[in-house]
């Protein structure tokens, strides 16, 4: 394996951070995690922006353009034959002091490019379904720290997840400090009601999915109301069906949520519509940038 390190390819051993990175130290950096389908690297440009975006709202200068990182991605994935895979884009602030002042990293951001597979739920998930539950540790509040900069301080959601695991389930779903829906550890939340597809918007604290954006848009071209209320748990144990939507969990269903089954106890008919367009969309050469 090669990983992309400011430039050059070097081997996956070789691929090496300071101890004095802030990124390491502080969490004081930004990631991307992108999906390549059918030799395309999905929705690429969109993720690329949205690196960019949280770079700038932590006022992290990337010494270089979008377009270049873009090249950068794709040629990552070429040299490591990764045509239906994942790839890890992380940008840390750099080498300082162990002082938190960002100033003084004086030598620049690491950016590294990692382009690997990863299975995030096993098979059997997708058919029968995930068992959730609501957690205690509560979102990031956007004032404090917003969750749409997808940093690399993940510490929020990580004890969510641990939360889960203690809990014997594999996902959980995080509230906001008002007790609304927001998102859950690595995945946006969806919710079907009479046929009306809703989703938390982002202000209630989760981040603005890519893949949650896609799926959208799909629902929209079916012709289905895509709607974007205040949600609490009321609404996720009462509805008829209950998804959940990443980069690498693409599109799983949520049967049984807090003990209570939602609907009836399976993936239910708009799920699996999505499911099946959302595939076919990943693989359309028009919904990604081209791996040579």
């Amino acid at each position: 394996m090669q990983i992309y390190m400011n430039g050059k390819m070097v081997p996956k051993e070789q691929a090496t951070v300071s101890v004095f990175d802030h990124g390491l130290l502080y969490g004081d950096g930004v990631f991307e995690g992108i999906r390549s389908y059918n030799s395309h690297v999905f929705l690429l440009k969109e993720h690329i922006r949205r690196l960019y975006d949280s770079a700038k709202a932590i006022d992290l200068a990337i010494p270089m353009s979008q377009e270049e990182m873009v090249r950068a991605v794709v040629e990552t994935c070429r040299v490591n034959d990764v045509r239906d895979g994942y790839v890890r884009l992380v940008v840390t602030r750099g080498p300082g002091d162990l002082g938190l002042d960002p100033a003084k990293c004086k030598v620049g951001p690491n950016i590294i490019i990692i382009a690997d597979n990863i299975t995030l739920y096993p098979k059997e998930c997708y058919e029968e379904g995930l068992p959730t539950i609501t957690v205690a540790t509560i979102r990031n509040v956007p004032e404090a720290l917003n969750p749409r900069i997808k940093s690399l301080n993940y510490l929020n959601n990580i004890l969510a997840k641990i939360e889960a695991s203690n809990a014997g389930v594999k996902e959980a779903i995080m509230l906001n400090a008002q007790g609304f829906v927001a998102e859950a550890t690595g995945d946006n939340v969806f919710f079907v009601r009479d046929n009306v597809l809703s989703t938390p918007h982002p202000t209630s604290g989760s981040l603005e999915g890519i893949t949650r954006n896609a799926v959208m848009a799909i629902a929209r071209a079916m012709g289905v109301e895509v709607r974007e209320p205040v949600t609490s748990r009321y609404d996720l144990y009462t509805a008829d069906e209950v998804f959940l939507t990443g980069t690498a969990a693409e599109l799983i269903p949520v049967v049984r949520i807090d003990r209570r089954v939602i609907g009836a106890g399976k993936p239910g008919p708009m799920t699996l519509e999505l499911l099946k367009r959302f595939h076919a969309f990943v693989r359309d050469p028009a919904n990604g940038e081209k791996i040579p």
